[in-house]
């Protein structure tokens, strides 16, 4: 990668992203838990949730050993993912995956902030992470500790 592309890639909005992980920490006791490995640049993700009555979810938690584009993409994810439901979630992941293969954006608010990424195949895998985490999680029956 070019030092141009880098500074395409890494912009200030997506760096930024990363700050906003110290919001999720992963608290162990969160009854659903999942993990995602990106097979392409070993990226991991480990994911928390609590949810609601209403099966929304109602709280969540991240440990995140990514780049800065899987950090940012964690980040995108948190913001939207308190108050979405399961299968908002995996319909999301799967629209997300249509979009780094070409497709139309999803409709995931700020999904935008990582268009440059599209760009690196290699980057895709971090990516999609919060979002096959977050299937894992949600598709286990919850942890009673």
């Amino acid at each position: 990668m070019t030092l141009g592309a880098a500074a395409r890639l890494y912009t200030p909005e997506l760096l930024g992203l990363a700050v906003e992980l110290a919001d999720y920490p992963l608290d162990a006791g969160l009854p659903w838990q999942g993990e995602a490995v990106s097979r392409t640049c070993g990226s991991t993700l480990a994911i928390g949730f609590d949810r609601a009555a209403d099966g929304t979810v109602a709280r969540l938690g991240m440990r995140v050993s990514a780049c800065a584009v899987g950090q940012a993409a964690a980040a995108i994810f948190a913001r939207v993912g308190v108050g979405s439901d399961e299968t908002a979630i995996v319909e999301a992941g799967r629209a997300v995956e249509a979009w780094l293969a070409g497709g139309a954006p999803p409709a995931w608010p700020g999904i935008e902030l990582l268009g440059p990424a599209r760009a690196h195949a290699a980057r895709h895998g971090a990516i999609l992470l919060p979002w096959r985490a977050a299937a894992n999680a949600l598709s286990k029956p919850a942890r009673r500790d």
